[in-house]
C-alpha cells in the first residue's frame, strides 16, 4: 500500500518533513548570516530597554550549534583548571568580563569591562602582545631560548613588564628603555624582574634618543658586537603586526563569546593602537557585527582624537609654548600619542568616533570606581571608563558598552594617585557621576 491510501499517515509524514526542513533552514540562516543574531537581539533589547537585562538563549537563537564527540576528545584545559597549563604563559587570556554596576546604574546602560589587569604575567593586556611577539620571533628564528638572546623594547612600562616576565620564563634577558617621566614603581618592578632598565630624557620620536629608537639601536648593537652568538631582538610593539594580531585572535573573540554577541559599542584607548585595532577587526570583520560602534578613548594632548574626528593629527596643546611634555600633554600613562602607528592604522578605518578625556575627569573617575565598586585601577583604565560613560549616553537606554580595565592602580601611586590625593578627592565622597565628570545628563 502507498501513503496515498492512508491520508492520516500521509499527513503525518508531510508535517514531519516540513518541521525538519524548517530546522535546517533556520540553522542555515544562522550560519550564513552571523550578524542576524546580533540584529535580532539588538531589536529585542530595545523593546525591553532596561539596564542589566541579559539575553536568554533558545534552541535556534543561542550560540552557534557545534557537534562534539565527548567520548573520543579529552576536555580542553582552561585557565584555573588543575594542571590546565604549563608555566606563566598559561595564565594569559580568558580574563573576566565584569559589569561596573555603579556606571550601569548612573547611565541606564550596561557598562562592561574586560578585566585585563588579571592577566597573570605582567597583569595588563600587554601580556597578550608580549607573548605573541616572542612566539612569532621564535618561529622566525630571531629568538632562540638559552642562547643568550636579549629582548629590547621601548615602552612606558606595561609592555616592558610583560616582556621582562615572559623573557625570563622562556630563556631570555630583557632590556627596557623608557621615558624618565613615568611612574617610578614601573622601573622598580622591572629591576626586580631582572630586566636592565634605561630611563631616558623625554624626546620626540624624530630624535635618535627617543626611548623607542634607543631600544632599536641597543638591539642592533647587541647583534653586531656579540661574541657568543647571541642576538638582540627589538620587539617593536608600536609597529609589529604581532601586536594587533594578539587582540584579533584572543581579546576580540573572548569579548564576543562573553557577551554572546550582545554588545552595542566597544571603547578603548590607543598607545600602540593594537588593542582597539585588533578587537575592532574581529568584531567587524570576523564576527561581522557591523552595527557595533567602535570608539577611541583619548587623553588630553593626544592627536588621535583629531585624527579620528577630523582626519588631521593636531591638538591645541601642540602649539608652541603650550606643551609641558614632548609626547602627550597629559599625566595619563599608556595611551595617547601624536603619530599614527602601523597597529593603529590596521583598525583606523573601523573606528566610528572618539572621546577626549581630561586629566581631571580621569582622576575623578578613578576615585569614583574605588568608592562605588571597589575597583582600583590606573590612568588609562580611568580614561576608558569616562569614554565608555559618554559613549553610553549617546546610545538608547539598555545598550551594552564594553571597555577595558588595563592595569592596577598600584603601578600609578607615585604620579596618578598622588595627583588624586592632591586634588582632595580622597577626602570627599562623590554622589553624582555626571557632576564629577562635568558632563550633562541627557534627557530621554
Amino acid at each position: 500500500m502507498s501513503l496515498s491510501d492512508h491520508p492520516k499517515a500521509y499527513g503525518s509524514a508531510a508535517v514531519a518533513l516540513a518541521f525538519g526542513a524548517g530546522i535546517l533552514v533556520t540553522l542555515g540562516f544562522k550560519d550564513l548570516y552571523p550578524d542576524l543574531e546580533y540584529r535580532y537581539q539588538h531589536t529585542r533589547r530595545r523593546s525591553q530597554a532596561r539596564p542589566g537585562n541579559r539575553r536568554r538563549s533558545s534552541l535556534f537563537w543561542g550560540q552557534p550549534l557545534k557537534l562534539e564527540d565527548h567520548e573520543s576528545q579529552p576536555p580542553s584545559p582552561s585557565r584555573g583548571d588543575p594542571g590546565g597549563g604549563t608555566g606563566i604563559a598559561s595564565c594569559i587570556g580568558n580574563t573576566p568580563l565584569i559589569e561596573i554596576e555603579s556606571l550601569s546604574r548612573a547611565t541606564g546602560r550596561v557598562i562592561l569591562a574586560k578585566a585585563e589587569f588579571l592577566n597573570g604575567a605582567g597583569n595588563s593586556p600587554k601580556d597578550r602582545v608580549a607573548l605573541n611577539m616572542i612566539q612569532e620571533a621564535e618561529k622566525a628564528g630571531l629568538l632562540v631560548p638559552h642562547r643568550g638572546d636579549t629582548i629590547y623594547e621601548g615602552t612606558v612600562g606595561s609592555t616592558g613588564i610583560s616582556l621582562a616576565t615572559l623573557a625570563r620564563a622562556r630563556g631570555y634577558k630583557a632590556h627596557i628603555c623608557m621615558p624618565d617621566d613615568q611612574a617610578l614603581e614601573k622601573s622598580d618592578l622591572l629591576h626586580h624582574l631582572g630586566a636592565a632598565v634605561e630611563r631616558v630624557a623625554v624626546a620626540p620620536i624624530t630624535s635618535p634618543d627617543h626611548f623607542v629608537n634607543l631600544a632599536r639601536r641597543r638591539a642592533d648593537a647587541h647583534t653586531a658586537n656579540s661574541a657568543d652568538g647571541s642576538r638582540g631582538f627589538f620587539a617593536n610593539q608600536f609597529e609589529s603586526e604581532a601586536n594587533w594580531h594578539a587582540h584579533l585572535n584572543t581579546t576580540g573573540p573572548e569579548i564576543w563569546s562573553q557577551t554572546g554577541g550582545d554588545l552595542d559599542a566597544f571603547v578603548a584607548g590607543a598607545g600602540t593602537g593594537g588593542t582597539i585595532a585588533g578587537v575592532a577587526r574581529y568584531l567587524r570583520l570576523g564576527a561581522k557585527a557591523s552595527a557595533v560602534k567602535i570608539v577611541l578613548a583619548d587623553p588630553q594632548g593626544s592627536g588621535l582624537f583629531n585624527k579620528v574626528k577630523h582626519g588631521v593629527m593636531y591638538s591645541n596643546t601642540e602649539k608652541e609654548g603650550t606643551r609641558r611634555r614632548q609626547q602627550v600633554d597629559s599625566m595619563v600613562e599608556g595611551i595617547g600619542i601624536n603619530r599614527v602607528t602601523e597597529n593603529f592604522e590596521a583598525g583606523r578605518d573601523l573606528i566610528d568616533d572618539a572621546v577626549k578625556v581630561t586629566d581631571e575627569q580621569a582622576c575623578r573617575m578613578a576615585r569614583w570606581l574605588v568608592e562605588n565598586d571597589g575597583i582600583f585601577v590606573g590612568s588609562s583604565s580611568s580614561v576608558n571608563c569616562v569614554a565608555a560613560v559618554i559613549t553610553a549616553m549617546g546610545l538608547p537606554e539598555g545598550s551594552r558598552v564594553v571597555t577595558v580595565l588595563c592595569d592596577s592602580g598600584t603601578r600609578h601611586l607615585s604620579k596618578f594617585w598622588k595627583r588624586i590625593k592632591e586634588m582632595g578627592l580622597e577626602d570627599e565622597e562623590a554622589s553624582d557621576l555626571f557632576g564629577e565628570l562635568g558632563i550633562a545628563r541627557q534627557e530621554e
